[in-house]
């Protein structure tokens, strides 16, 4: 897991795209939320959204 984070950090800093870092950040929240939720009573409003 961190060789893969490690790897989209080096990318980042060698091809100074630093324009994609709060999109992964984003989309590393949005999955987060959603493993957590999944089993919870938040869920059905969590789905609502999207």
């Amino acid at each position: 897991m961190f060789s893969k984070i490690s790897l989209i950090w080096d990318f980042l800093r060698v091809r100074k795209k630093w324009w994609l870092t709060p999109i992964v950040l984003f989309l590393l929240l949005l999955s987060l939320l959603i493993v957590l939720a999944q089993g919870s009573a938040i869920a059905p409003f969590i789905y609502a959204i999207f």
